[in-house]
């Protein structure tokens, strides 16, 4: 049996852009991935909206993962903070093009914040990866 398990009750309903719960068994390993904005490379903040900053994050964000040795996919859970006032759809839309059509979409929370640490940033995204351990 792999150690991570996507728990999708037939009782809820069904969604295919999240999953409600992910269990992970022995052995794997866990990655933490701290807040991701949309912060380019060069360290500027990426102009043109919470879309915008919300897919500059998700490409961190596999930034982050790579050199840990993981991607998307081993992504568990996570959770997506966007400033209040900017359109939630936007955010969802950069999810939905970087998780693309694989299966198993990890579960996802959204928090509407009133702002983030740097006033500019309008998104700010974390997530839990597992690797099985080999």
């Amino acid at each position: 049996m792999p150690p991570v398990s996507h728990l999708n009750p037939e009782t809820l309903p069904h969604n295919p852009a999240f999953t409600y719960a992910v269990r992970v068994d022995p052995p794997a390993s866990t990655i933490y991935v701290g807040g991701q904005n949309g912060v380019g490379a060069d360290g500027a903040i990426v102009e043109g909206g919470l879309g915008a900053q919300s897919a500059q994050a998700f490409a961190n964000l596999e930034t982050v993962l790579a050199a840990a040795g993981a991607s998307l996919e081993h992504v568990v859970k996570w959770t997506m903070f966007c400033v209040a006032g900017h359109p939630l759809e936007e955010g969802v839309a950069a999810f939905a093009e970087a998780w693309g059509r694989r299966p198993d979409p990890p579960a996802i929370s959204v928090v509407i914040v009133a702002g983030l640490a740097n006033p500019a940033f309008l998104v700010e995204i974390e997530a839990v990866a597992v690797l099985p351990d080999v």
